[in-house]
């Protein structure tokens, strides 16, 4: 049994995986826009499968049956953005999926309008102590 029809439908399911996985897929086709170059970077999960069974017949003794199956999936996760000689990696974050999530994401810019609150008001006191008036403009 050298040349079992399992191997044959194992060989033609990872010839097609090999046609979909190269590393065009992974790293895209560069965009470029001025002076700016933009390349895709992306992530790809695959998974396969394959199963067969021999069986006898009252008319053929090497009967065969099977299948296989795979399944690719690819999702965009950064873009490498080259301006002169300076390169910058600049990920796609999905939107947080929880409210939770999306809390977490607004922290940074309300800590960010705080602190610009707080100086502010700093700015204002030391105007007064130091005989200004911070409500009028120079």
């Amino acid at each position: 049994m050298d040349n079992h029809p399992i191997n044959d439908l194992m060989s033609t399911t990872m010839d097609k995986i090999r046609t979909m996985v190269d590393s065009n897929t992974i790293i895209g086709q560069p965009i470029i826009t001025g002076d700016v170059t933009l390349i895709p970077v992306s992530r790809l999960s695959f998974g396969f499968a394959s199963g067969g069974s021999d069986f006898s017949t009252k008319s053929r003794s090497d009967s065969f049956g099977g299948g296989s199956g795979a399944s690719a999936k690819l999702e965009p996760v950064a873009f490498l953005v080259v301006r002169g000689e300076n390169v910058k990696l600049l990920p796609v974050i999905p939107p947080p999926a929880t409210t939770a999530g999306k809390i977490i994401d607004t922290v940074p810019e309300v800590v960010d309008k705080v602190t610009a609150f707080i100086e502010k008001q700093q700015e204002k006191k030391e105007q007064q102590a130091a005989g200004q008036d911070p409500d009028i403009a120079e």
